[in-house]
């Protein structure tokens, strides 16, 4: 009897656990199907708000378009060129100071300071309205960063410096390459502009940290170059050892085929002539790449590339930006009605 009772008991535990089970399920569809419905019922809302003020909506288009087109027609043609750089001894830091300070000159329309840094005149300076300066984002930069110091520092204490934290850490500074963008209203201005942003990045910290970093190198390219010289040396006179000691040997009755210490000595000394190789390579190739504080990718274009497309015009500008100004002046409306009936 009592076991019955257990089983009855059990039974309805399990029907009440399945009826929970069934209202969550319910429930959780009906705010699915209440979500889809309230983001239905408001995209019908815009619908029927544009339905409504379209005409209102456009004549306010239109006449942003006449006034944005008058704009357009007087204001003079803008030209832009880049400079694309690789800066060395993370002079990065520097060339972005630099660059928001002419920046800053343009801004506060600095017409004389512009042209004593720049050598230009006054119709020159005058004519500049941006300087910008932005990384070429690459995420391979961040992994030849993070695997360079990794092989620079200890592995040790590198063990809790995993490399989501480094790349937390990259900075805009610390990509390899870097854009700047001029634009002026004179389209033959960039060609006097280059050499003086690098230029300015030549001071006597970075001059003198070059050329004991070029020294270094070239001392150790000589280094190497010596070791090279010796290990061919040793090479071959190691070969003509073993040309003399098999001419002996084929004198004689007894050649000893199975001698280890042979070959091993030679693939030492050509694994050495190989790494040498490979330390010369790289050598050269650090010295291509930091040859200079700044390596110019490509330079500003004599000519500048005139400003185009619809999103620069001022007709296209005015339009969006009157429509938008009527729509949110109706949407006030329309909230200020809803407060006054709300009211009531």
């Amino acid at each position: 009897m009592a076991t019955k009772q257990q089983n009855n008991e059990e039974e309805v535990d399990l029907g009440s656990l399945f009826v929970i089970i069934g209202k969550g399920f319910s429930n959780l569809f009906n705010f699915i199907g209440n979500l889809f419905k309230s983001i239905f019922h408001f995209f019908i809302m815009i619908l029927l708000f544009l339905k409504e003020h379209l005409v209102k909506i456009a004549i306010a288009a239109v006449l942003g378009f006449i006034v944005g087109f008058f704009i357009e027609m007087k204001t003079p043609k803008r030209y832009t060129s880049d400079l694309l750089l690789q800066p060395n001894f993370k002079s990065s830091r520097q060339l972005y100071n630099n660059i928001h300070f002419y920046s800053d000159l343009v801004k506060q329309k600095d017409t004389l300071g512009l042209q004593k840094i720049f050598g230009l005149t006054k119709e020159e300076a005058s004519s500049l309205k941006k300087f910008i300066i932005g990384p070429i984002i690459n995420q391979k930069d961040i992994v030849s960063s993070y695997d360079d110091l990794m092989s620079e520092v200890d592995t040790l204490a590198l063990r809790d410096f995993d490399f989501e934290e480094f790349q937390t850490s990259f900075t805009t500074f610390d990509y390899k390459l870097h854009r700047i963008t001029v634009v002026a209203e004179k389209k033959d201005v960039f060609q006097k502009l280059d050499e003086v942003i690098i230029a300015a990045i030549n001071n006597p910290y970075f001059s003198n940290l070059k050329k004991l970093t070029n020294e270094n190198l070239n001392r150790t390219d000589s280094i190497y170059r010596q070791n090279l010289s010796q290990v061919d040396s040793l090479r071959s006179v190691y070969m003509q050892a073993l040309l003399a000691e098999a001419k002996k040997e084929s004198s004689g009755t007894n050649i000893d085929f199975g001698s280890k210490e042979r070959p091993t000595k030679e693939i030492e000394l050509f694994n050495t002539h190989r790494r040498i190789n490979f330390e010369l390579k790289e050598i050269s190739e650090t010295k291509s790449k930091e040859y200079e504080i700044i390596n110019v990718i490509y330079n500003f274009q004599p000519i500048g590339e005139e400003i185009k497309g619809i999103i620069e015009n001022k007709a296209f500008q005015f339009a969006v930006l009157f429509a938008l100004a009527t729509i949110l002046l109706l949407l006030l409306l329309k909230l200020n009605s809803y407060l006054n009936s709300y009211k009531k």
